[in-house]
């Protein structure tokens, strides 16, 4: 009895926390402004454009590294609560830990980036991989 139990409370819950996942995604909740260019079992690239205006829902991304290939000013929305703004300048590489966020679009123009998320990283921070 008790493994139907389990067996019941298993395949009530997998599809939840599927979707719970998911739903974190950047390619999956901003469908529309993120798209995947390349995925490995090491790197995820991901192109990003948000037209001016343009407010992202709430994702979340491993570490990763942003370059940007059309500038602008954002507003981010951390997962604490806590509001910032700030400018994305042509050209520039940053990288940034894991966080969750959603971003916004505060200038005049489309915000473009490239996003390098980082996959496999163990807990010292070292790829498994040689």
């Amino acid at each position: 009895m008790r493994f139907r139990t389990f067996i019941f409370a298993i395949t009530i819950a997998f599809p939840i926390l599927i979707t719970r996942v998911s739903a974190q995604d950047p390619a999956v909740v901003n469908s529309k402004t993120i798209k995947v260019k390349f995925e490995n079992d090491r790197v995820r690239v991901l192109e990003a454009t948000l037209p001016p205006g343009a407010k992202e829902q709430v994702h979340s991304h491993p570490a990763y590294l942003i370059y940007v290939l059309e500038g602008g000013r954002y507003r981010n929305y951390a997962s604490d609560g806590k509001i910032t703004e700030g400018e994305l300048k042509s050209g520039e590489v940053l990288f940034r830990e894991p966080l969750t966020h959603a971003a916004e679009n505060i200038g005049d123009k489309p915000l473009q980036m490239i996003l390098v998320e980082l996959k496999g990283e163990s807990a010292n921070g070292k790829s498994p991989h040689p």
